[in-house]
């Protein structure tokens, strides 16, 4: 089977079930685990946006023309406190009215740690599978992405913004009181959080009080002792005993690498 790679699609199951996009074919891949498998890149990539051939990708698959001039490569996607739509400087209006100026979540979740993050309302559980976490835990609902953003820069002052992927695909992560942390954070952030609600009021800020942790399991029969990433542009070929999938990682007895990294590269896909 052959075709360009797009990030792993998941499904909220115990243990989660992932499926391989391969160009216009899909692979399940819970099935394998415990075999062998190959990926064989062929040297070819193409623009996940635009699907022109290109020699390097940027930004997870990205030509160069539509990296520097997508809203959704901008900084601010990274950045969401720095959005600029209301200066009517966006990239792309359009976009950013179909995706920015959504509701979004402001969570908490359990990776490599606790951390905290934002996603739109309807990424919800996607977005917490794709970054490896074993528990989630919303927190708050706002009216854009700008918003979730504020609300993540006050609290990350006090928490991890950041998943370590290296940490998160070593062991089975340890479980954490998430709503004690919530809590915690509340009264820490108060002063920050307030500045925020007052800006742009009740109407648009929804504390999320009642929300349950979610669980997530992932199909992991055994962890790497130690990390070793596969890199398709210094060695074609990646195989090994499929051991695991976790976030947007397969974890192979000869090492992992990160499907997500290389969306647009096509490869041929084996057994």
């Amino acid at each position: 089977m052959q075709g360009s790679l797009k990030k792993m699609h998941n499904r909220l199951e115990s243990p989660v079930a992932y499926d391989l996009p391969l160009g216009d074919q899909s692979i399940s891949l819970n099935p394998l685990l415990g075999k062998s498998i190959k990926l064989t890149y062929t040297g070819k990539i193409s623009c996940v946006h635009c699907n022109r051939a290109i020699k390097k990708s940027y930004n997870q698959g990205y030509c160069y023309p539509c990296f520097i001039t997508l809203a959704q490569c901008d900084l601010c996607i990274m950045k969401p406190e720095t959005c600029h739509y209301d200066a009517g400087t966006c990239r792309e209006p359009a976009w950013g009215e179909a995706f920015c100026i959504k509701p979004h979540i402001v969570y908490l979740a359990n990776s490599s740690g606790i951390k905290v993050g934002i996603t739109r309302q309807t990424q919800v559980p996607t977005r917490w599978i794709d970054q490896g976490a074993v528990q989630a835990l919303p927190i708050f609902k706002v009216q854009s992405r700008y918003m979730a953003g504020l609300i993540e820069a006050s609290i990350a002052k006090q928490v991890s913004d950041k998943t370590s992927w290296q940490q998160m695909l070593k062991s089975k992560v340890a479980s954490v009181d998430l709503i004690k942390k919530r809590d915690e954070l509340m009264s820490q952030c108060k002063a920050d959080l307030a500045v925020v609600n007052q800006r742009f009021g009740s109407q648009g800020i929804e504390f999320l009080p009642e929300e349950p942790v979610v669980d997530i399991h992932f199909p992991v029969d055994t962890y790497p002792g130690k990390i070793k990433s596969f890199n398709f542009d210094k060695n074609p070929e990646v195989s090994g005993v499929l051991h695991g999938v976790k976030g947007q990682y397969l974890l192979l007895d000869t090492g992992v690498i990160n499907i997500r990294k290389f969306s647009g590269y096509e490869v041929e896909f084996s057994m």
